[in-house]
């Protein structure tokens, strides 16, 4: 394996430039207040996801102040956790935290409220009953609006640690490649990825790990089971790790003999369609486009066309960052424009149902002029280096 170099993680000067950006986008959009709850919106802006329970826990965004509201009880445990200073407050046991946010809320005279879109249901439910028993209604709605497009554009930071990560996962591939071999169980071969994940410093080992072979491939995200690699079986390899919580994410689709040719030509068409792609990214290009570039090479081959089998069943790729699979999407329907900073897989899987599956997957990244590769492509079926 490569030697890994990390650089430096998120502190909190970015944290605050983050605060920031948010009050102008809350601003922007004729917010008073977002609501932040455990999750990686919480991790982005303050620097700890927590967890969500029944008992709430949560931060309160004003053009102001930020607030964090939690049990009283967990309090040395809070501050203990929480790498940015805010103002506390908190609740004892028998009280509500929903009409300590609404009084809150009403005693800065917040008229509109943006939630957390990861809030849980009974959360959200209760803040909006507490909310609507005021005298002055605060209206309250999804922060999506406001926190998507800040997450969805990275930092020079944040892309120093995705390409850290990804680069750890692409050597934890390469040594599996020379390492893997018939007869081995699909468990045994989880476990060393997870080995050399750890091995390379990465927070906790594998974040995700998908070891297929054979038939088994064709199904995207795997079967139960724990088959044996067999002679002459494709491989196809999904896993990724976190790095200070920025994931990476990339798949490969080998052989270690010879298979037959209709895989061989397929998987030259799905490596055509992966590069495809990445051209069709440029900065204003909406994001759908790119998911159509990729298709438009499958059904110039026989497949699909759309979601139809043999052919691509999901999306050609997603955004990344704090979360494996975050807005915005490379899929029909988003339009949105890509941009400076954005993330994305691109893994447009040909599936042939009942047979076999191959997904290539890598990230790129966009700059003000065109996309840029986090990983190198795979080199071809038999030979995954080069």
């Amino acid at each position: 394996m490569t030697d890994t170099s990390f650089p430096p993680f998120i502190g909190n000067a970015e944290r605050a430039q983050r605060v920031d950006a948010l009050r102008a986008a809350m601003a922007a959009a004729g917010k008073d207040a977002v609501i932040l709850t455990p999750g990686p919106n919480m991790r982005y802006f303050l620097g700890e996801a927590f967890y969500e329970s029944e008992r709430f826990h949560g931060a309160i965004v004003t053009a102001g102040r930020s607030i964090f509201v939690a049990p009283k009880f967990e309090d040395t445990a809070i501050m203990a956790k929480l790498p940015v200073p805010m103002e506390m407050v908190y609740w004892e046991e028998h009280e509500s935290p929903y009409d300590l946010i609404a009084g809150l809320l009403a005693a800065q005279n917040v008229r509109a409220c943006a939630l957390d879109p990861q809030c849980c249901y009974g959360h959200a439910a209760q803040i909006g009953d507490a909310l609507g028993a005021l005298d002055n209604r605060v209206r309250c709605g999804s922060a999506a609006p406001v926190i998507v497009p800040l997450r969805a554009r990275k930092s020079p930071a944040e892309l120093a640690l995705m390409t850290a990560a990804k680069q750890l996962t692409l050597s934890v591939h390469q040594t599996i490649s020379g390492w893997i071999k018939p007869g081995m169980k699909a468990s045994e071969v989880r476990a060393e990825i997870d080995r050399l994940h750890r091995a390379g410093r990465a927070d906790n080992g594998n974040s995700f790990c998908a070891v297929q072979f054979g038939e088994a491939t064709s199904h995207p995200h795997g079967v139960p089971g724990d088959p044996a690699l067999q002679a002459g079986e494709l491989i196809l390899i999904d896993t990724g790790c976190t790095l200070d919580g920025y994931n990476s994410d990339i798949t490969r689709t080998y052989a270690l003999d010879e298979v037959e040719g209709e895989i061989e030509t397929l998987w030259q068409v799905e490596k055509d369609a992966q590069q495809t792609a990445f051209d069709r990214a440029a900065p204003g290009v909406p994001c759908e486009e790119v998911d159509a570039a990729a298709r438009d090479v499958l059904i110039a081959h026989g497949l699909g066309p759309d979601y139809k089998l043999p052919g691509l069943p999901h999306r050609t790729g997603h955004g990344i960052g704090l979360e494996i699979h975050e807005g915005p999407y490379l899929v029909r329907g988003d339009t949105t424009p890509l941009a400076e900073g954005m993330c994305f897989s691109n893994e447009p899987m040909i599936v042939v149902p009942g047979r076999f599956g191959i997904r290539l997957e890598d990230h790129f990244y966009m700059t003000d002029t065109g996309p840029r590769w986090f990983t190198e492509p795979q080199h071809s079926l038999y030979q995954p280096f080069g």
